[in-house]
C-alpha cells in the first residue's frame, strides 16, 4: 500500500446541502476539528492529552454529549483500542494524542493497522507553525516517521484546512483497501480562527486516488472459466472477505460450487467452522490438510488475502501446479508474491456477486474428503492427545476448547501474539462472523488488552474474551485501568506458562534447547488486577477449570482469569521457517 505524500486534489464538490450549511460564527481550528468528527459520525475517540493537543481537548469538553472520549493509559493502547473498535464497527477508529512521544508511542499501532488493513484516523498534535524544525519541546518529525506506515498523512498548519483534510482522511482510510491515516495539526492551527464559515462536505472521490470496486467483466469471465474447468479447486479466504462484508456471498459461492474453503489467520470466522465445506485454516501453525493439499489443487481461488509468508512458506515452491485466481482490491498485491493466472481487481463482495451466476453447480465431495483424511490424522496425533487431560498441568488447548463450548462459539475472541494465539485459532470453533480480532501481519505483543476494550466498545452487544500470554500481558497491562474506569465488561484469560512460549519453542526445536532469555519471573497478575479495581482469580488445577470459566463468563463486569498452563507445551502442526507448506510437521 503506497503512502500518498501530497494533498490529493478533490473533484469539484456540489453546492452545500441542508446538512452542510455553514455555522454562523467563525470557529477556531480545534472547534472545526470537533465539528468535522461529528459530521463524520464519530461517536468514540481513544486518546491521551498533552501540551500540543490541549486546544483540541479544550474544544472536546463541549462535545462530551456527542463524542465518548476514552482515556487510555498509553498512546499505543489508544491505537490498538481504535483497531479493535474499527474491526467490529467496519469503519475508522479514531485516536487523539499529543506531539513528540505521544505521536511516536502511536507508531506501533499505526504500522499494525497498515499491514492488517484496519482503517484508523489518527489526529496528533504538533508544535506551533513558527517552531517547526527548531527542535522545540516535544517536536518530532511525525510526517517523516509515519509516511511509510500510513495510507496518507498530512500536516495542517492553517485552521481553514481542517474541514477538507478531515473529509479526505476518512475517505482514504475507509475506501479501497482500508488503512491508517495520520493528521498532524500544529498548535497554532488549533488556536487560530478560520477565515470563513465552517462547511463540511463528506469526501466522495479524489482524482489521484480511485480504488476499483467493481471488477472488469473480462476478469470475472476468465476466473469463471477456470473454476468451471477445475477438478480440484480450492478457496483461500482472507481478511478481505470480512472487510468487504462478503461472508454471505462466500457462503453462497462455496455451497453452489462445492469448493472447499480454508481461511487465513485473519480470515477465520468468515465461514462457520462446522460448515461442511470449511476445511480449516492455513499457515505456519494452521491445519494439516489445508497446508498439504494446497500443493494438490489445480485451481486456487484466493479471496482478499495477500499470500503472506506465514501462509506460503517457501514461496519458490508454493502452488506451482495450480492456476491462481486472485481476487484482491489492492492491485499492488496482484503478482507480488504469487503469479495470478486470472487476476480480479475489485471488492470481494462485488467479485463474488458477479461470479456466482457464471459458475456451475458442482459437488467436489471426493476432493473435500481428502481434507477429512488429513483432519483425522491431525486429530489422532495432535488434537486428541492435547485434550485428553493426562498432563500434570492444564494445557492451553483444554482452556480454549472448554471456552468454545461454554460460549457456543459466538464470543468475539481477541488474541495477542504467540502460542496462545495459535491455540486459540486451533481450538475455538467460530460460529458467528467477525469474531476474531488479532494482530496478524505485524504480530504485535501487547495488542490484545487494548484491542479487547476497543472491540467491546465497538460491539457492546457481543461477549468479548481476550486470550493473552503472560509475556504479552506485561506489554500493556496498564490498560486494565482504562477498562475499569470505563466499566467495559471484557473477560481476560491469561495463559501463564512463565515463558515467552513461541520463542522458547523455536529455541527448543531449532537451537538445541538453548533457552536464551525466555523464562519470565512474573508478578501476581490477579493482585495487579485487583489493584486496578478488577476482580479475578487464578486457576492452577484442571478440576477447577470448569468452575473458573463459569465465574469468568457470568461476572457482570470486567474479570481476569489467570490459568497456569504446561510450561513447555509446543504448538503443532508447524511449518518450519523456510520450508514448503507440504513439509508441515506434526511433532
Amino acid at each position: 500500500m503506497q503512502a500518498i505524500s501530497v494533498l490529493p486534489e478533490l473533484e469539484p464538490s456540489p453546492m452545500p446541502t441542508a446538512e452542510a450549511q455553514p455555522l454562523a460564527s467563525l470557529l477556531n481550528g480545534s472547534q472545526a476539528l470537533m465539528n468535522a468528527l461529528v459530521a463524520e459520525g464519530v461517536d468514540t475517540i481513544f486518546g491521551y492529552p498533552g501540551g500540543a493537543i490541549m486546544p483540541v481537548y479544550d474544544a472536546l469538553y463541549d462535545f462530551q454529549d456527542r463524542i465518548n472520549h476514552i482515556l487510555v493509559r498509553h498512546e499505543q493502547g489508544a491505537g490498538h483500542a481504535a483497531q479493535g473498535y474499527a474491526r467490529m464497527q467496519g469503519r475508522a477508529g479514531v485516536c487523539l494524542v499529543t506531539s513528540g512521544p505521544g505521536a511516536t508511542n502511536l507508531v506501533t499501532a499505526i504500522a499494525d493497522a497498515l499491514i492488517d488493513s484496519t482503517p484508523l484516523v489518527c489526529v496528533v498534535g504538533q508544535v506551533g507553525k513558527k517552531l517547526l524544525g527548531t527542535d522545540a519541546f516535544q517536536e518530532a518529525d511525525v510526517m517523516g516517521v509515519t509516511m511509510p506506515i500510513t495510507k496518507w498523512n498530512y500536516q495542517i498548519t492553517s485552521a481553514d484546512e481542517v474541514p477538507e483534510v478531515l473529509a479526505k482522511a476518512f475517505y482514504i482510510a475507509q475506501s479501497g483497501r482500508p488503512g491508517p491515516v495520520l493528521i498532524d495539526i500544529t498548535k497554532s492551527a488549533q488556536l487560530e480562527l478560520m477565515t470563513r464559515p465552517f462547511v463540511y462536505e463528506k469526501c466522495q472521490s479524489i482524482i489521484s486516488y480511485r480504488p476499483r470496486l467493481v471488477p472488469k467483466a473480462e476478469q470475472i469471465d476468465a476466473a469463471a472459466k477456470l473454476i468451471n474447468a477445475a477438478k480440484r479447486p480450492y478457496i483461500l479466504a482472507g481478511h478481505g472477505v470480512q472487510i468487504a462484508k462478503a461472508e454471505a456471498e462466500l457462503l453462497a459461492f462455496t455451497e453452489k460450487t462445492g469448493i472447499p474453503v480454508a481461511t487465513t489467520l485473519l480470515g477465520q470466522s468468515t465461514i462457520p467452522t462446522d460448515h461442511p465445506n470449511h476445511v480449516g485454516w492455513l499457515g505456519m501453525h494452521g491445519n494439516y490438510g489445508p497446508n498439504v493439499l494446497t500443493d494438490e489443487a489445480d485451481v486456487i481461488i484466493a479471496i482478499g488475502m495477500r499470500f503472506d509468508d506465514r501462509v506460503t512458506g517457501d514461496a519458490s515452491k508454493y502452488i506451482k501446479q495450480a492456476k491462481v485466481i486472485h481476487i484482491e482490491i489492492d492491485p499492488a498485491e496482484i503478482d507480488k508474491i504469487v503469479k495470478a493466472h486470472a487476476p480480479v481487481v475489485g471488492d470481494a463482495k462485488e467479485a463474488l456477486t458477479a461470479l456466482l451466476p457464471l459458475v456451475n453447480a458442482n459437488d467436489h465431495t471426493v476432493w473435500r474428503n481428502e481434507f477429512r483424511k488429513y483432519a483425522a490424522i491431525e486429530h489422532e496425533k495432535i488434537t486428541a492427545p492435547e485434550l485428553n487431560g493426562d498432563s500434570e498441568k492444564i494445557r492451553m488447548a483444554e482452556v480454549i476448547d472448554l471456552l468454545s463450548r461454554k460460549t457456543s462459539g459466538e464470543a468475539v475472541l481477541v488474541t495477542d501474539v504467540g502460542q496462545h494465539q495459535m491455540m486459540a485459532s486451533r481450538y475455538y470453533q467460530f460460529r458467528r462472523k467477525n469474531s476474531l480480532v488479532t494482530s496478524g501481519g505485524m504480530g504485535t505483543m501487547g495488542f490484545a488488552l487494548p484491542a479487547a476494550f476497543g472491540a467491546a466498545t465497538g460491539a457492546p452487544d457481543r461477549q468479548v474474551v481476550a486470550i493473552i500470554g503472560d509475556g504479552c500481558f506485561q506489554m500493556t497491562l496498564q490498560e486494565l485501568g482504562t477498562i475499569v474506569q470505563n466499566k467495559v465488561p471484557v473477560k481476560i484469560i491469561i495463559l501463564n506458562n512463565n515463558f515467552l512460549g513461541m520463542v522458547r519453542q523455536w529455541q527448543q526445536l531449532f537451537h538445541e534447547r538453548r533457552y536464551s532469555f525466555v523464562e519470565l519471573q512474573n508478578p501476581d497478575f490477579v493482585t495487579i488486577a485487583k489493584g486496578f479495581g478488577m476482580a479475578g482469580h487464578t486457576c492452577a488445577a484442571r478440576e477447577a477449570l470448569n468452575e473458573s470459566l463459569d465465574t469468568l463468563l457470568s461476572y457482570e463486569g470486567p474479570y481476569l482469569l489467570e490459568v497456569m498452563v504446561e510450561k513447555e507445551e509446543n504448538v503443532f502442526p508447524m511449518v518450519p521457517a523456510g520450508a514448503a507448506v507440504a513439509q508441515i510437521r506434526l511433532s
